[in-house]
């Protein structure tokens, strides 16, 4: 049986486990242009793709907190609306991997910056519930828990209280706030290259993955 040099693994989403990347274009298409905004470029998509949404409607289209507080709310119910999972695909061998981390004996979780409930959506509709002690998220407002940092420390915490060693943890995702958030709770990551970001993104993860194969290697041996 396969072993990892980790006692315990934690996952970004969007760009890492699951590409949601055309629906959530066609949200942010139809947020945008309902407040009077252009509609990003699928080019653009890497700037909104990572970050709590809050935090992008004020940084990509410039909005105060207010309204982008409003801006979240009405692009959260285009969400609800599609059911959190249309247009939504693993990348090819992720789904694989998480069920042999399972197999052999090592806890995993989410550790996402999108709405818990999202989270859970996706987890469930590719069946992959049963290989996670525990799925982290955002918080609905996505302000009581939203920073990638406090989103690791969150997944630690329900993992130590599921049990879990979490002596030798690692987190993998695609952008530099997984890094960010990793590296702030003491957690190396290892950096995906198929997702959501500019190379440089990735400069202060412990490891590079560009292939599910490179990934297995670093996780499976």
């Amino acid at each position: 049986m396969a072993s990892s040099p980790y006692s315990c693994v934690l996952w970004d989403v969007d760009g890492t486990i699951a590409d949601a990347s055309v629906g959530i274009l066609r949200r942010l298409n139809v947020a945008l242009t309902h407040f009077g905004h252009p509609a990003p470029t699928r080019e653009q998509l890497v700037h909104w793709i990572g970050p709590p949404m809050f935090q992008s409607f004020q940084a990509q289209a410039s909005m105060t907190p207010e309204q982008a507080t409003e801006a979240v709310a009405f692009y959260r119910t285009l969400g609800k609306a599609d059911g959190y999972t249309t247009d939504v695909a693993t990348y090819p061998g992720v789904p694989e991997i998480i069920r042999d981390l399972y197999s052999a004996g090592v806890p995993q979780a989410t550790a996402s910056s999108k709405p818990e409930i999202q989270v859970d959506a996706i987890i469930d509709f590719f069946e992959l519930r049963p290989y996670f002690l525990t799925t982290v998220g955002a918080t609905p407002d996505e302000a009581t828990l939203a920073s990638k940092t406090d989103i690791v420390a969150e997944a630690l915490r329900r993992l130590a209280e599921r049990g879990a060693d979490v002596s030798r943890p690692v987190l993998i995702g695609d952008r530099h706030h997984d890094v960010e958030g990793g590296n702030a709770n003491g957690v190396p990551v290892i950096f995906v290259e198929w997702g959501f970001s500019d190379t440089h993104e990735g400069d202060d993860a412990a490891f590079r993955a560009a292939s599910a194969d490179d990934l297995r290697a670093l996780l499976l041996g």
